[in-house]
């Protein structure tokens, strides 16, 4: 099935999508040879256990009527030999059945996870990474627990009657009439359970989604519960959920509680017991054919009372199925275009009429639908080499400006132009690779320092890695620490500081040398000292690309070819530091702080105009 997607694996292993029990199948099918060797082996198992009842009968018989010198001997010895046969083929059949079940949740999990990859950014802002991180972890472990216990079990029931009955009917086929007629209701009363019990599983593994997404939504803002003395609060909420949680388990067991089957099935073994004794008072069968026929029905119990957990395996299974395929099936906002225009960047941009909102989409996980208009008909060109300040009032739009040029989201209405070619019709590899962005709360991978720096340029050598640190301002606070660039920072960097954060990302960015750099305030968190050197190295990146810079310091914004003026979501005033300053009353608000003695304020034409 084709989806949109940011991102697509070349040569990777499709999947059928268009149902919950087609994915899982094209699963198996890839390791057939797992699922054909479990299968063979099982049947042999339940062949040879349910033949064993038919040697024991024999042997009463024998005990009754001895034929043959030895003879209880020989039977033993064979019954030995069927039973061994029996172990051995269902110990093969379960490792089998086990490396099926891994294969397909590693599988499932590597899907799931380059499905994420592709998915986009207005994708991702829609969904809550506990209830992402609940299916990339638990809803495929319940997959493969679909295979092992669930498909496993649930083969067993299948062969487990279908053995005993095939032996009965060998023996006598009248014998089959109870076994038969079980067997009948059983089929129809676990179809009543499965409608029932379908529903309290698809909640119970939705609700653990929406625990583990609060769960991780508290600790991601700890630091904010913590402050504001929260944890009552929070600990109540986890607790409501926990609770329901909880709720749709003891649900599920009432409804198991009544599984009829098993009260189907005592009523079948009496039935079955009184036929038997009935042909045998007529001299239609021996007492060894009743030895073995009850001997078969026995076989059939443990077959029954597992089905119960198989079919709640299972259940679960397919549940989590098409929780993690409705993730897969997603279209994404954005497409690869891979076959899209590719060259090398001059880095000119052009906006032309350009309109942008968010758009929430009701449905799995999702906010609820509703458009919040961002940018409202924006033009504007810059040309390449150019570094151009954003500037406006905080939700003027400015981050989102800068996010329609490497099509982190898609412009509503207008075209944004990257060197006179839509940025749709880019290649999205070609286009992103060129277009570098550091933003003011960095992101640092759990990695050393050198592996955070060289991200975007993962074949650089130590020396360029420790040559684009020294152009950041980083190279000296890198080497004080005991293992340098080999030192391994905490989640998202928490173990340094925002400066020190910023200055990696800087070396970053000047490493993957893009031909587009974007930098939203990212030097808010650098003192004065460090700013002066950051903005030489800055100033220096600069040359031969553009730059976008969103920042509120007038120190960054002076040097600047051109300023763009925002103010809820439109484009009020263009043009460098002193002609705003005259000519725009939102400008002169923005930054009035900044001056002792602001220049009067003029119209286009230089007339002196009263300030706004």
């Amino acid at each position: 099935m084709d989806r949109r997607s940011e991102f697509n694996i070349a040569n990777a292993h499709q999947y059928d999508t268009r149902s919950a029990g087609r994915w899982i199948i094209s699963h198996i099918r890839r390791y057939w040879y797992f699922a054909l060797g479990f299968f063979i082996f099982f049947l042999s198992a339940w062949s040879c256990y349910s033949f064993a009842q038919v040697l024991i009968g024999r042997a009463a018989d024998e005990i009754l009527h001895p034929s043959m010198p030895n003879g209880l001997l020989i039977a033993a010895l064979v019954v030995l030999a069927v039973l061994l046969g029996d172990a051995v083929s269902g110990l093969i059949g379960l490792l089998a059945a086990e490396s099926l079940a891994s294969h397909v949740e590693a599988d499932a999990r590597q899907e799931l996870y380059e499905s994420l990859l592709g998915k986009s950014k207005a994708f991702h802002d829609r969904q809550r990474a506990g209830d992402i991180m609940a299916r990339a972890t638990d809803d495929t472990r319940a997959l493969a627990d679909l295979i092992v216990p669930g498909g496993l079990l649930a083969t067993e029931t299948v062969l487990g009657l279908v053995a005993p009955l095939s032996f009965i009917a060998l023996i006598r086929v009248e014998l089959l009439l109870a076994p038969v007629a079980f067997v009948v209701l059983y089929v129809i009363t676990a179809r009543r359970y499965l409608r029932r019990l379908q529903p309290v599983i698809d909640a119970q593994r939705e609700q653990y989604g929406t625990m583990n997404a609060g769960l991780e939504e508290t600790l991601s803002g700890i630091e904010v519960v913590k402050a504001s003395a929260r944890e009552p609060f929070e600990r109540e909420k986890y607790r409501r959920n926990a609770r329901l949680f909880r709720d749709f388990y003891v649900q599920q067991g009432y409804i198991e509680a009544r599984y009829l089957p098993l009260l189907l099935y005592g009523i079948a073994v009496g039935g079955t017991f009184l036929h038997a004794m009935a042909l045998y008072a007529q001299g239609t069968i021996s007492i060894g054919q009743v030895v073995s026929v009850i001997g078969l029905v026995n076989v059939m119990r443990y077959p029954t009372f597992i089905s119960i957990f198989a079919f709640s395996v299972i259940q679960a299974g397919m549940a989590g199925a098409r929780r993690i395929l409705r993730i897969i099936n997603a279209e994404s906002d954005l497409d690869e275009n891979g076959a899209g225009y590719s060259a090398e960047l001059r880095g000119e941009i052009t906006f032309e009429g350009v309109s942008f909102h968010y758009q929430g989409e009701a449905g799995d996980n999702s906010v609820p639908a509703q458009t919040t208009s961002v940018l409202k008909d924006i033009s504007f060109h810059i040309p390449a080499g150019k570094t151009v300040a954003i500037v406006g009032q905080t939700g003027s739009g400015k981050s989102a400006l800068t996010q329609l040029v490497n099509r982190t989201y898609d412009a509503t209405a207008g075209r944004v132009l990257i060197d006179s070619v839509d940025v749709r019709d880019w290649s999205l590899d070609a286009l992103r690779a060129q277009i570098g962005k550091i933003e003011q709360d960095i992101f640092l991978f759990t990695r050393s320092i050198a592996e955070n720096i060289a991200f975007g340029a993962p074949g650089a050598t130590r020396a360029q890695i420790e040559e684009a640190a020294r152009a950041a301002q980083a190279h000296a606070f890198i080497t004080a620490f005991p293992e340098g660039y080999n030192t391994v920072v905490g989640e998202r960097g928490v173990t340094l500081s925002g400066g020190q954060r910023q200055r990696i990302a800087l070396a970053r960015a000047f490493l993957s040398n893009p031909r587009i750099l974007t930098l939203d305030d990212s030097t808010s968190a650098i003192d004065s000292a460090t700013e002066d050197q950051i903005q030489q190295a800055i100033r220096k990146a600069q040359e031969g690309r553009t730059v976008l810079l969103i920042t509120h310091r007038l120190s960054q914004i002076r040097w600047a070819d051109m300023i763009l003026v925002l103010d809820k979501g439109r484009l009020v005033a263009a043009g460098t530091h002193d002609e705003l300053l005259r000519r725009s009353p939102h400008y002169r608000r923005i930054f009035a702080r900044y001056e002792v003695d602001l220049p009067p304020l003029e119209d286009e034409t230089g007339a002196p105009l009263q300030a706004a």
